[in-house]
Order: C-alpha cells, then sequence, then structure tokens
C-alpha cells in the first residue's frame, strides 16, 4: 500500500532516493540545508519503505521550482511520480495570489519531458521562451 506523506522527507531518505537513481553526491550538510530551505516536500513510502519524493523550493508568490522528484527504480512507472507532482502542483496552485499567475518551473533529464507535459509543462525552448540555462558553481569560495 502506497502512502504519502507531507514535509516529513528527512536527510538519510533524500540522500538514499537521490543514489539510487544515480543523482550527483550532496554532501549531508548541503542536503540537510536543501531541505532546510524548502518550501513543501511529499515522500513516497510502501509500508514503510520509502520509495519516492518531491520537493518544491522557490518564493511562494512568483515562482516555483519542481527541484527533485525521484522515484526509485524498483517502483518506476507505477504512476507514483505523477501523483507526487500532481501534490506539488496542488501546493503551488495553494500559494498563487488571487488574481495572479504564478510560474512553476522544472527542469528534468533528457528524454522525461513527454512525462511533464502530460501535466502542462512545456518544453523550451518555444518561440517566445529562450532555452533553460545553468551554471555550476564549484571549487573554492572567491
Amino acid at each position: 500500500m502506497i502512502i504519502f506523506k507531507e514535509n516529513v522527507l528527512d536527510v538519510d531518505t533524500y540522500l538514499a532516493l537521490r543514489k539510487s537513481v544515480k543523482w550527483k553526491r550532496l554532501s549531508r550538510e548541503q542536503a540537510q540545508k536543501a531541505l532546510d530551505n524548502s518550501l513543501y516536500t511529499v515522500c513516497a513510502y510502501d509500508f514503510d519503505r520509502p520509495i519516492g519524493m518531491g520537493r518544491l523550493v522557490g518564493d511562494g508568490a512568483v515562482i516555483c521550482y519542481v527541484q527533485d522528484l525521484v522515484i526509485h527504480p524498483d517502483a518506476q512507472y507505477m504512476g507514483i511520480g505523477g501523483q507526487i507532482l500532481n501534490m506539488l502542483i496542488a501546493y503551488t496552485e495553494g500559494l498563487r495570489l488571487e488574481g495572479t499567475e504564478m510560474m512553476l518551473d522544472l527542469m528534468c533529464a533528457k528524454g522525461r519531458e513527454q512525462f511533464y507535459e502530460r501535466f502542462g509543462f512545456i518544453a523550451r525552448p518555444t518561440e517566445q521562451l529562450g532555452p533553460g540555462m545553468i551554471q555550476y558553481l564549484k571549487g573554492e569560495k572567491q
């Protein structure tokens, strides 16, 4: 039986789920700070075993980002990612001020665009929107 829990994601679960999909390794301190600064998290459990999680970051008024959506490989293609994403979208909609427009953004892994398009996300670039961009900050702080 799959259950979803909000705002209980702990650093061990976060790091283990990231590792299960071979995402970049984070230090415990970095992972804890990321969780502490999240707007909202959802964790999916198969009984007591964590099998997926989603994390939302942002300012809660103009823009939010689906920062992490991870489903353990053993639990992929069972609809869990879609359920978590729907919860993240609903939470963001609940933050939106009456009469305003809010952006909900994400960066997805190559080849996963169709999954997100089913939930109303638009792949960039488009005629009006340029490509997304990224910069990795690493090494010694200056």
